[in-house]
């Protein structure tokens, strides 16, 4: 069986960063897989479920909610391994296309302050599993370490 491709990448060299996992056609269109990595595979502690499960509905409400991208919004989830997250867009983009609306997100999960979108009973299977301040902590973090001062040794994988 052949491997996939997204562990074909070397995760020993892979650092935190915006990179595109792959591209593909779905009909006419084009779908583009983004792997937003935020702590260093095997080398960094993973992130914990609560505060991934935060993330992930922040973010997941940030981007259905955002004028640009609501409609072109496929995905957005936590990778199995807790590093990272992916997010699949409708569309040809590169990791430099998406970057401010990357910020942007990230900048909105540093803020946020209220109550969790969909953290409810009737809104989710585990809705009590939920960390606010480390979603903050860890947006703040992966927007002052990697996002605002991103290059291209983290636009692209490693090779």
């Amino acid at each position: 069986m052949e491997k996939i491709t997204s562990f074909t990448i070397d995760h020993i060299r892979l650092q935190p960063g915006v990179y595109v996992s792959r591209r593909d056609k779905v009909g006419a269109e084009t779908v583009t897989t983004f792997d937003l990595r935020m702590t260093s595979p095997n080398e960094e502690p993973v992130m914990n479920t609560a505060e991934v499960h935060t993330i992930e509905h922040l973010g997941a409400t940030f981007l259905r909610n955002d004028p640009a991208f609501k409609d072109k919004t496929i995905y957005f989830g936590p990778m199995g391994c807790r590093t990272g997250f992916y997010l699949l867009l409708a569309g040809d983009y590169s990791s430099r296309d998406i970057l401010p609306l990357v910020q942007k997100m990230y900048e909105f999960i540093r803020d946020y302050q209220d109550e969790v979108p969909g953290a409810s009973p009737k809104d989710c299977g585990n809705y009590l599993d939920m960390n606010l301040p480390m979603a903050n902590f860890l947006a703040k973090r992966y927007l002052e370490q990697v996002l605002y001062k991103i290059d291209d040794s983290r636009l692209n994988y490693p090779a």
